[in-house]
């Protein structure tokens, strides 16, 4: 970053966050408090997961780094910044209040950072980038960086970014190693497919992807009934609860999450070895964002998409973005899904529930994978031990639903 203002795209996984981080920490100047960089993210799990980075390089520096969202309280936020802190990082509502608030002054900054920039600049969260534009100095340097850069978001940066130059790393250099296939349903429930391929032995996590926030908890319900440990992830929960559960899918400690896009981007966990499409998205960038949460830093991961007559022309829609069209098979095909696993590690075969005070070490559904010896391996090699669990209950108690509902449309 020689100063110019940027648009930049590479595939998800391929490092954007250090591309902008590390000539971000040289630009300021840790013997003034004011803040001179700003990173805005859509999410408030993205803006957590980037200050954490951010915190990392900025320590060795001397520069502080404040990271603001909502969804809590206040308190440690104004002490952040009333400490001085050179670089913030945030997300567009509370970074707003916090400005209106004068607690928060962009006028020395130097440095504006738009991460998932599609995102930023679409409809939504256009009025509130444009207002935290406007309390900044207009000699600024601003940068845009995104997995996905539509060609309207090349005409809506040319109102915000001065002479910006375009950077794209080309696709070849950075294509992130995912296996792609699309279950085509004629007849049947959606739901007997997902189980199947949550039988299936996975040598990582499962990131399972729905429409709506109604149609994941549904979901999630279902699944609970029947014995797999999930647990859903969506914009109406607290946000001590996503934290929780983000941290937990993290450690490898939850085999299976469910979720809305609110996980669809920048969410950077190595572990994810398989992302299901249970609903297809909104739009062919969310496509790519969504299974660009598998096969990250040069790990191989697997993409399935599940769907029916009703789905056709959006997957054509898909698949015209990508500039290919995708393998398919037929549910009585599911077979041919399952990949090898890793030498040294067995397949986590399902069991019943022991006692809740068996220690025995034994596997756990899907994911994490699971050692010859029977014990959970987590992220980062971490060995831990696990009691039995039940991935699908076959038991004549466990609940027998009809067909799931028509999922309503609803923002994620």
């Amino acid at each position: 970053m020689a100063g110019r203002d940027l648009v930049g795209q590479a595939h998800t996984g391929s490092g954007k966050t250090l591309a902008f981080g590390l000539p971000l920490i040289e630009k300021c100047d840790p013997r003034t408090k004011e803040v001179q960089a700003l990173v805005l993210a859509p999410t408030r799990e993205l803006a957590l997961q980037v200050g954490e980075v951010m915190t990392q390089l900025a320590k060795p520096a001397g520069l502080n780094v404040a990271i603001i969202y909502g969804g809590v309280g206040m308190s440690p936020q104004l002490d952040a910044l009333e400490r001085g802190s050179q670089i913030v990082i945030g997300t567009p509502g509370r970074i707003l209040d916090h400005l209106r608030r004068r607690s928060l002054k962009l006028n020395q900054l130097r440095v504006m950072i738009l991460d998932e920039a599609d995102q930023m600049l679409d409809k939504g969260f256009a009025p509130d980038v444009e207002a935290i534009l406007s309390c900044t100095p207009r000699s600024r340097q601003t940068a845009l960086f995104s997995a996905t850069t539509p060609d309207w978001v090349r005409r809506v940066s040319a109102h915000h970014l001065n002479e910006p130059e375009f950077l794209e790393v080309e696709p070849e250099e950075t294509a992130p190693d995912i296996e792609h296939t699309v279950v085509e349903m004629w007849s049947g429930d959606k739901l007997s497919v997902l189980l199947a391929l949550l039988d299936q032995p996975s040598a990582g996590a499962t990131l399972v992807f729905g429409r709506t926030r109604h149609g994941v908890m549904n979901l999630a319900r279902r699944l609970n009934q029947r014995g797999y440990e999930v647990e859903a992830l969506q914009g109406d929960l607290g946000q001590q609860a996503r934290e929780r559960i983000i941290k937990k899918f993290r450690a490898g400690r939850l085999p299976v999450l469910l979720a809305t896009n609110v996980a669809a981007r920048g969410l950077d966990i190595l572990n994810v070895d398989r992302v299901i499409n249970y609903d297809l998205p909104e739009t062919p960038e969310l496509f790519v964002h969504r299974v660009g949460r598998t096969g990250r830093m040069g790990q191989s991961g697997q993409a399935i998409t599940i769907i029916d007559a009703t789905d056709l022309q959006k997957m054509q829609e898909i698949e015209r973005h990508l500039g290919r069209k995708l393998p398919r098979v037929a549910p009585a095909q599911l077979h041919k899904l399952q990949r090898s696993l890793p030498d040294g590690v067995a397949p986590a075969i399902v069991d019943d529930f022991e006692d809740e005070h068996d220690d025995e070490a034994a596997p756990v559904t899907s994911a994490p994978a699971v050692s010859a010896t029977g014990e959970a391996v987590l992220a980062g090699g971490e060995v831990r031990k696990r009691r039995r669990r039940r991935s699908r209950s076959r038991s004549a108690a466990a609940p027998q639903d009809a067909a799931p509902a028509t999922l309503q449309v609803a923002p994620a």
